[in-house]
């Protein structure tokens, strides 16, 4: 599996709620808090590093044209790429916890070793995905995370194996679980969680509603 094009996609199915955490707060994972500052931050990061990356270009154009919904809404959809992932990231660290899989600096390693040697290598790769280049560690992390998870539920490290897809469905009915137990809020200013996809979709406007900053009751 290529790395570029599983980190495009977020793993999982994330369950979000429909709360509101508190201004100033792009979205709250369990006792985690994302702030709408570094959330912006990244943000900014990126788009300076991706419009000068043309690998990072091409593998976020690719992924594109093979269906994943990486948006075209200038702005928007860039705030709600980067907030998925860093809700993801934290989701399964927490899953990873839970079913007492450590994360060995050393298979990090391995991660980027194998971003390495695709193309534009780990840098365009992290673009792509939606993050700027400071966060190509976490991602490669986020990866081999996931890999981990799935070879304690039995992957063979074929993606066409029957014991890799059925540790895939376990990992995707985990980690909704894991997500709902973290009762997930996103900023209503930044889109909703999309139960199918695990990731954060488009606002849904409301007329005559303020906009609202979060806050968890």
């Amino acid at each position: 599996m290529k790395i570029a094009a599983a980190a495009l996609v977020a793993a999982g199915a994330l369950a979000g709620c429909g709360d509101a955490p508190k201004p100033g707060t792009a979205a709250i994972v369990g006792e985690d808090r994302i702030t709408v500052t570094s959330l912006s931050q990244t943000v900014r990061d990126w788009r300076g590093q991706f419009k000068n990356d043309a690998v990072a270009n091409r593998i976020r154009a690719g992924a594109a044209g093979q269906g994943d919904q990486l948006g075209t809404e200038a702005g928007e959809s860039d705030l709600r790429m980067a907030l998925t992932l860093l809700v993801n990231f934290q989701v399964a660290d927490k899953l990873a916890k839970e079913q007492g899989v450590s994360v060995p600096d050393g298979r990090t390693d391995d991660v980027l070793r194998e971003m390495n040697q695709q193309p534009g290598g780990a840098a365009s790769i992290t673009l792509a995905s939606g993050l700027p280049r400071d966060r190509t560690r976490d991602l490669a992390r986020y990866v081999a995370t996931k890999r981990l998870v799935l070879e304690r539920f039995g992957a063979d490290g074929n993606p066409q194996s029957p014991a890799t897809m059925q540790a895939g469905q376990r990992y995707t009915q985990l980690i909704r679980g894991t997500a709902g137990r973290l009762h997930i809020e996103v900023n209503p200013r930044y889109g909703t969680f999309d139960p199918l996809r695990g990731n954060v979709g488009q606002v849904a406007y409301r007329l005559s509603s303020p906009e609202s900053g979060l806050d968890r009751s």
